[in-house]
């Protein structure tokens, strides 16, 4: 696979050392938020990269100067005209999404550049490693825009622990990168320039270890701290998540994003 194979539009494969794959989110005009087509891609890719034997270890990273903005709002806007079980099956789309990094049987590595935003934060914190940009910034927004970091929650709660979840899931407030790794979601801080170079000594150094190995491990790690995403939890997060999003205060708060304007639960000057 040379770095300009690529997998579907909205995801790019490439593989310059072999036996390290890097899966670069795909959309850097819209700072690679995703919506149905790039999860599915998504899917799509890592399904058939962890069947492939060439890949021994992966790093996930952002096209442009953006890791992910998370969800696309735009998408998320016109979900008000889609019906309760479409709205359900496309947060089923985004738990999908996040249970096959979560899964994945080879070390997963996290290189985040520029933002990592509300539903982004998923995503590193389904990764084994992950390497922030000392200018990378991070936020868990979904209460500002109406709705809750639903589907996310199960693995950014286990990342984060309680403690840092309940300060930064209610106050929606930006953090750097150095914040990031004090409260574990991230591992090591490093300049923007050698994000990519620090996520290679470590996939290099991994290359070193037995692969059957290494996937025992991440199974013994998933079965004695488990992350609490039963069945049940799941059907929860996507049921609320789809409720939030299509009812009034998520679409007045998306409503307001786009329009620039203030969303209606702000308090007035005079309270």
């Amino acid at each position: 696979m040379s770095e300009h194979d690529t997998a579907q539009d909205t995801v790019k494969v490439t593989r310059e050392i072999p036996g390290i794959t890097t899966l670069r989110l795909n959309r850097p005009e819209k700072h690679n938020a995703f919506g149905p087509a790039l999860m599915q891609d998504m899917i799509d890719t890592l399904e058939t990269l962890k069947q492939d034997v060439g890949t021994r270890v992966l790093i996930i990273t952002g096209e442009g100067r953006s890791f992910s903005a998370g969800a696309d709002l735009n998408y998320m806007k016109s979900m008000i005209d889609f019906s309760h079980e479409e709205n359900v099956a496309d947060a089923n789309r985004l738990a999908r999404m996040l249970e096959c990094i979560n899964h994945f049987p080879c070390p997963v590595i996290a290189a985040v550049n520029g933002h990592c935003i509300a539903g982004a934060t998923g995503i590193i914190a389904c990764s084994d490693i992950v390497i922030a940009a000392s200018d990378a910034r991070f936020c868990i927004s979904e209460v500002k825009l109406g709705i809750a970091p639903a589907v996310i929650s199960p693995y950014v709660v286990a990342r984060m622990g309680v403690h840092h979840a309940r300060r930064f899931f209610l106050t929606a407030e930006i953090f750097d990168a150095e914040t990031a790794r004090r409260c574990n979601l991230v591992h090591e801080v490093v300049p923007p320039d050698a994000l990519l170079v620090s996520a290679g000594q470590f996939a290099r150094a991994m290359l070193r270890n037995a692969p059957d190995a290494l996937d025992e491990t991440k199974t013994l790690i998933r079965r004695v701290a488990p992350v609490h995403v039963d069945p049940q939890v799941r059907e929860y997060c996507c049921e609320l998540i789809a409720r939030l999003r299509a009812g009034e205060e998520g679409q007045q708060g998306l409503a307001a994003f786009f329009d620039k304007t203030e969303p209606p639960w702000l308090p007035g000057e005079d309270e």
